[in-house]
């Protein structure tokens, strides 16, 4: 058996914090066991499932939904790649959103923000007297 990972060699070899790590775990995210002196002591796939947990924020995901996804990985075994690769599968359609979103965004930034808020010269065709402003604060037609 391979030997188990402290807290700090997982916050090391992760790169994410002790303190998330403790977060994570209170969340029922990741699993450690506890020596007699209660320290945590984390088993190998550990490291899978943080850079898992990392990645699936950096989509966007939240710490709820990242946790129903964990919880469709085998508890009795470490995952192998293809429970990974079933388990990010689903998550092509929201990445290719996003970046549809990101590509709206970033083609809007460089002429119109949408608000009404450059100038009225160079806004007049597409907010004609500021109606976008009746509509709510904020960018408007970005939101």
């Amino acid at each position: 058996m391979l030997s188990q990972l402290t807290i700090g060699e997982v916050s090391k070899r992760s790169g994410v914090a002790a303190s998330a790590l403790r977060f994570y775990e209170e969340r029922g995210l990741i699993a450690s066991e506890r020596e007699g002196s209660g320290h945590r002591r984390f088993p190998r796939s550990v490291l899978r499932r943080l850079a898992f947990i990392v990645f699936a924020q950096r989509i966007g995901l939240t710490l709820d939904e990242i946790g129903n996804e964990l919880a469709k990985l085998p508890d009795k075994r470490t995952p192998s790649p293809s429970d990974w690769e079933k388990l990010s599968a689903d998550w092509l359609e929201r990445i290719d959103k996003q970046v549809t979103e990101l590509r709206r965004l970033r083609a809007g930034l460089t002429n119109c923000i949408g608000c009404g808020c450059l100038s009225f010269d160079a806004c007049w065709i597409a907010n004609p007297n500021d109606r976008k402003g009746r509509a709510g604060p904020g960018p408007r037609s970005w939101v």
